[in-house]
């Protein structure tokens, strides 16, 4: 993994439900400011990056992603939003919106930042990067708590989780879900998502869930539950249903 990703110890779930339960959307579970270049208050390039965010908040809800771009080199700003596959539009646009206030204080002069939420992401750059594989930006969440088989557990998550990404890879909206059984003392399914945004390709798509499925060793071996977390793509396995139906 590169420097910019970080592995959380726990999921901090009760405190992120009463914060959601307080203020409507979860807090931001990630976030990266990126790039070299600095903007200044008033400036073209925050008039047009003002522009993207609020197009973005327009557009994402709907459909669950937005894309765009606003201006002319060199103030020109790129940007994309993704809302869960299963989230509902008044919820996609609630976490978008967040996101979108949120990053503004956490990265408020950087020409490029992503934030990520339970229910969306946010990214935006003066570099066109759409329809790219974002190598660069990663995380990984997991579950502390071993399972008293990982050898077994492990094939079984990397069997769903593979299965999840061809059939992301094929869809329109990118997004897979399932379950698989396990049999095993923990529990007897083991649930998984694999989501990718809609500008990357069939082909991109599966290369980037491949590839972070290619990182749960490093992250989540023999965990109960574990996300692999980017700019393009991301997994998540449990052995709890966390998706709505």
């Amino acid at each position: 993994m590169s420097s910019s990703q970080l592995t959380f110890s726990i999921y901090l779930l009760t405190f992120a439900f009463f914060l959601q339960t307080i203020f409507g959307v979860s807090p931001p579970l990630y976030n990266i400011c990126f790039g070299s270049e600095n903007f200044t208050t008033n400036d073209q390039y925050e008039s047009n990056l003002r522009k993207l965010l609020g197009n973005l908040n327009y557009q994402t809800p709907p459909l669950g992603f937005g894309l765009g771009s606003v201006g002319w080199y060199p103030y020109q700003t790129y940007g994309l939003a993704l809302c869960r596959g299963d989230i509902a539009a008044a919820d996609c646009k609630a976490c978008v919106n967040e996101a979108s206030n949120e990053i503004h204080k956490r990265c408020p002069y950087d020409k490029g930042a992503i934030i990520w939420y339970d229910n969306c992401l946010l990214k935006y750059s003066n570099k066109d990067f759409l329809g790219q594989i974002d190598n660069e930006n990663w995380f990984s969440l997991l579950n502390v708590k071993n399972v008293s088989e990982p050898t077994i557990f492990n094939q079984k998550t990397r069997e769903l989780l593979s299965q999840l990404a061809k059939d992301a890879s094929f869809t329109v909206k990118k997004y897979g879900v399932g379950e698989l059984n396990l049999g095993l003392g923990e529990s007897t399914k083991l649930y998984g998502l694999a989501q990718c945004t809609w500008d990357l390709s069939t082909t991109e798509c599966f290369q980037c869930l491949d590839d972070a499925i290619g990182q749960l060793p490093s992250c989540c071996d023999g965990k109960q539950g574990g996300r692999v977390v980017g700019g393009s793509c991301n997994i998540r396995y449990e052995i709890y249903p966390f998706v709505s139906a």
